[in-house]
């Protein structure tokens, strides 16, 4: 049987993953915020359970990890919809300057799956690496290819990862 956490953290995982990507392609204003608006509650939702999840066993880093995911998604959650692109810039950096530190503190403990851990690095390697682009004075918005673009299914599938890491420790009990 499924924890209810397990449960809960999954669903706001997968609305995030579904509903980001969905942003992402989306052309009018609206219909982006919209969706991307209910991927940040999704997500800081998620990351905030698995927080206190991986707390209560002992998994601190792990833990960090995902409570810094919440703070970074929170941040870019507070401009995003309602600034629009051009506007979220400054949110979207240091958003994906705390996505990409949560990322690795989630994904260097050897408490997933190497595959899991191996596209979480990647992708923090990659959010770091936009943030440190904007920072340094790009005009990079959370649409710009090759990067942030790019990145987006790497972390997709670092929560489909987690998402099954979740299933799996509800069937072994």
């Amino acid at each position: 049987m499924q924890s209810k956490i397990n449960v809960i953290a999954a669903v706001g995982l997968a609305l995030g993953g579904a509903l980001g990507m969905a942003g992402a392609i989306a052309t009018q204003q609206n219909v982006q915020a919209i969706l991307w608006a209910i991927d940040g509650a999704g997500l800081v939702m998620a990351a905030s359970l698995l927080a206190m999840k991986y707390f209560r066993t002992g998994n601190d880093v792990v833990a960090g990890g995902f409570l810094i995911f919440a703070i970074g998604e929170g941040l870019i959650l507070l401009s995003a919809p309602a600034a629009g692109l051009t506007g979220s810039i400054t949110a979207f950096a240091g958003g994906t300057a705390l996505w990409g530190t949560a990322l690795l503190l989630v994904s260097i403990p050897k408490l997933f799956a190497v595959p899991i851990r191996i596209l979480g690095i990647v992708s923090a390697g990659l959010f770091i690496l936009t943030s440190a682009r904007i920072f340094w004075g790009e005009q990079l918005l959370p649409t710009s290819a090759p990067l942030p673009t790019y990145a987006y299914p790497l972390l997709v599938a670092t929560f489909v990862g987690w998402i099954w890491t979740l299933w799996r420790e509800g069937d072994s009990k």
